[in-house]
């Protein structure tokens, strides 16, 4: 897929968004209501003088759930240990990682819904009890060793709450479920950015770019480090309505947020299947891309935007994807379809 609006983040985007994560959650832009509970739950902590209870972020790719297990840390005035559920693939590897947490710590497990499950286990009860066993020895000989850890806090996020086990879910004392932006906290959120990058960037452009970053966040700054180039390049180094016009055009992100990879899904649905139902390997393979790819990263935006429907016998392109792609909706509407 065109990185350029994929919702994940390479090592090279991590670094970038480093300096653009605010510190404070007074400066977390969106997510008011994720945003409102969460102060409740911190200034109750601090006032009491205890670490706060686990907190579980749940919510799509690029919305800020980092950033937030960040400021959690900030805010309580604890260290921060990061790390991720597909790195501890044993249950040494989370004795590991607990047995180094110092009193009142924030431990950020991203993607937790991918811990091996001998790993989440053992974090059952270091969650409830601040203690693991420690297993020396095997078969008959094996000793469980009780090892005592200090008080921390647990953030975990996912991506994928549904695949959270029950046992897992029900030990954090918070869950935070993050959706969204609309554009104008995006628009926000990028003049918030333009002042930190020392980009201009105007009040039209700001709103060309939200519009198409598909209620993302990352997806809006990296569309503005692009228009930047551009403007820098290829215009007058300011990010005006028209640099992010032409800027975008380029990178072939449309007024509605799709990309290459989106309206080749579209149009082969409509062009090559007649609209469906198709099912998902043979678009995948009309397109020249992974079923996986399709499934995973197209797919959930065009849903959402109602260009393409699930049925029982396969994908269906909607009307409004015909409309989108400027093709002749076909007789019958919606009930031809969907039939």
């Amino acid at each position: 897929m065109d990185a350029v609006m994929a919702a994940e983040a390479d090592e090279i985007e991590r670094a970038a968004e480093a300096a653009l994560r605010p510190r404070r959650l007074a400066d977390f832009v969106g997510q008011r209501v994720v945003r409102d509970q969460l102060s409740l739950v911190l200034d109750a902590a601090v006032a009491r003088h205890r670490q706060p209870d686990h907190v579980l972020l749940a919510g799509p790719p690029g919305l800020g759930k980092t950033t937030l297990a960040m400021i959690i840390a900030g805010e309580v005035g604890a260290a921060l240990r990061l790390t991720s559920g597909p790195a501890i693939t044993h249950a040494g590897d989370m004795a590991a990682i607990l047995s180094a947490l110092q009193e009142n710590d924030v431990l950020f497990i991203d993607e937790i819904h991918r811990l091996a499950r001998p790993a989440e286990e053992m974090l059952y009860l270091a969650m409830e009890d601040f203690r693991v066993d420690v297993v020396v020895g095997k078969g008959a000989g094996a000793t469980a060793i009780p090892l005592s850890l200090p008080p921390f806090t647990l953030v975990g996020a996912t991506t994928r709450a549904g695949l959270l086990p029950a046992p897992l879910r029900d030990r954090f004392g918070f869950t935070g479920h993050m959706d969204f932006y609309e554009v104008a906290d995006l628009e926000r959120v990028l003049h918030r950015s333009a002042r930190l990058l020392a980009i201009e960037l105007d009040d039209e452009a700001a709103h060309e770019i939200a519009s198409r970053s598909r209620g993302t966040p990352r997806i809006a700054n990296r569309l503005l480090r692009r228009v930047q180039d551009w403007a820098q390049v290829r215009g007058t180094g300011v990010a005006d309505v028209a640099a992010a016009h032409a800027a975008l055009d380029v990178f072939e992100v449309d007024p509605r947020g799709l990309d290459r990879l989106d309206r080749a899904v579209l149009r082969s649905l409509c062009e090559r299947f007649s609209g469906g139902p198709v099912g998902l390997t043979s678009i995948a393979m009309a397109i020249g891309e992974e079923p996986e790819t399709v499934e995973t990263v197209a797919e959930p935006f065009l849903l959402r935007e109602g260009f393409l429907s699930r049925t029982p016998r396969g994908r269906v392109a909607t009307p409004a994807a015909w409309r989108h792609l400027g093709l002749p909706v076909p007789d019958g509407g919606p009930s031809r379809l969907f039939d």
